[in-house]
């Protein structure tokens, strides 16, 4: 102490007065938490602007594996990556300046599987945060990710007709990735982002939703398909916590 988000706003130069707000130790989702906190906050402020910061190291998970069978602690130090992502929000952008906001946050809304508290958590230890996923985890998450965005969804009239939006899913891993596209039929293309992203950087954490929005812009921009369209941000962490933002695509690329 003090935290980082102190260091941050000295080294910004910002205002002694800037209100500032840590999240700690929240796992993959914390990305899309920023985001949605960030959006609750611009949202009762007027005329505020916000900058939402997310920044992990996964050095804090590395060890050995406890023995020569122990495959899975190998398969996630080699899945898990270093990252930090940035982004600014406001609820009252102005479109006749310099802004170009490049998408909206039409709503958000945060659940958690029941019974799946033990499924991806962490232990912090005098050496290390130990952190070993359940095997049931891909399961959990396939089983119950569609009624988690029914739920979060229907009031937008948005449930159902999945591939009518562009995605932004957190990629945990190629199987929950899998299992997404599966359950909810979507087509190839609609998480090459969320895998490209995967591929290239491996799961950062928090910060990885942040990248794959950037890779979608990115191809918004190149292709222009889905460009003004409306879309999902799923972030999916211990919990297991399920954030879902609903976006929508400006064009402004």
């Amino acid at each position: 102490m003090p935290g980082a988000d102190l260091r941050l706003a000295s080294l910004l130069g910002l205002a002694p007065s800037v209100r500032r707000t840590m999240l700690y130790l929240n796992g993959c989702n914390i990305g899309s938490t920023g985001l949605r906190v960030a959006k609750d906050i611009a949202e009762n402020n007027r005329g505020a602007r916000g900058l939402v910061v997310c920044a992990e190291l996964t050095l804090i998970l590395l060890r050995a594996p406890e023995d020569e069978a122990d495959k899975a602690t190998l398969i996630m130090q080699a899945l898990f990556g270093y990252g930090a992502g940035a982004g600014c929000c406001a609820a009252d952008a102005n479109r006749g300046s310099a802004e170009r906001p490049l998408f909206e946050m039409v709503a958000a809304a945060q659940t958690v599987i029941p019974g799946a508290e033990r499924a991806a958590a962490g232990r912090l230890r005098e050496h290390r945060l130990l952190f070993r996923p359940a095997v049931e985890m891909t399961t959990l998450i396939r089983e119950n990710v569609e009624q988690c965005l029914v739920d979060a969804l229907r009031s937008l009239g948005l449930s159902g007709g999945w591939n009518r939006l562009f995605w932004a899913v957190h990629p945990g891993g190629r199987a929950i990735l899998d299992g997404v596209e599966a359950v909810l039929r979507l087509d190839t293309e609609k998480l090459a982002a969320s895998r490209h992203v995967l591929s290239e950087y491996g799961n950062m954490s928090g910060p990885t939703v942040i990248f794959v929005l950037d890779e979608i812009r990115r191809r918004h921009g190149e292709h222009g398909v889905g460009r003004d369209g409306l879309g999902v941000l799923l972030g999916l962490g211990p919990g297991i916590s399920v954030e879902t933002i609903v976006l929508h695509a400006t064009g402004n690329y």
